[in-house]
């Protein structure tokens, strides 16, 4: 994986490849090509920029943003808060599921997949692209939030009218890269069990979103 080859769709690419070649960006490579090599890492290695893949720069209109990828065995998959089909629901991702049934009546899916979602312009992001086995938090520190950062000011800088769901106090602090003038902010506690009640149910992020994406003429989500 040479800094310059990362699997990337070409609008991202092309918006940022000023990255690539930033010391940090290199340096970080290096270290994530040294731990697949020696540790199990999720998610695997061809998935670490899937996100990227499925919701291209041109098309994302809503940004969800994560912490870290799922560190047990089978979840991760490349898009913040989803799994693969046929795994079972993480809390964070079931708390999702309940409270977007309760905002617009979708009934609980089948699969905890959110490909559906990225394919539709949700760019589904997590702070840290990458993570040991059983070992939350791992990978922070080591370059990743410096990227993805970077991706967050790209979006709020060069597009507009794009809704970022910040979710707990993590994503939170992400506010300060994003002018709220020329985007929708919608901000609310996590939706993990220890604080989905203190303030993610009953916060209508999924139906405020479609209000907004249709009232600034775009394609509502089919949630």
């Amino acid at each position: 994986m040479h800094p310059m080859n990362v699997r990337i769709e070409p609008s991202w690419k092309e918006m940022l490849t000023g990255e690539f070649t930033q010391p940090y960006f290199i340096k970080l490579i290096n270290y994530i090509r040294n731990a697949y090599s020696h540790f199990t890492i999720y998610p695997s290695a061809q998935n670490i920029f899937r996100a990227f893949e499925l919701s291209s720069f041109t098309k994302t209109k809503v940004v969800i943003l994560g912490q870290d990828p799922y560190h047990g065995a089978g979840q991760a998959d490349g898009l913040a808060f989803s799994v693969p089909t046929g795994v079972a629901f993480p809390p964070s991702l079931h708390n999702i599921f309940i409270e977007l049934r309760s905002d617009i009546g979708t009934p609980l899916p089948a699969s905890g997949s959110l490909d559906r979602w990225a394919k539709q312009g949700v760019l589904l992001l997590n702070a840290t692209l990458t993570v040991s086995a059983c070992q939350a938090g791992s990978h922070q520190k080591q370059g990743w939030e410096v990227f993805t950062d970077a991706v967050i000011k790209t979006i709020a800088q060069h597009k507009t009218n794009v809704v970022f769901m910040l979710w707990g106090n993590f994503a939170r602090k992400k506010e300060v890269l994003i002018d709220n003038q020329k985007h929708l902010i919608l901000q609310s506690a996590h939706p993990s069990p220890l604080a989905a009640h203190k303030g993610f149910f009953g916060k209508n992020h999924f139906s405020k979103a479609n209000a907004y994406l249709q009232a600034t003429e775009q394609t509502a989500i089919q949630w």
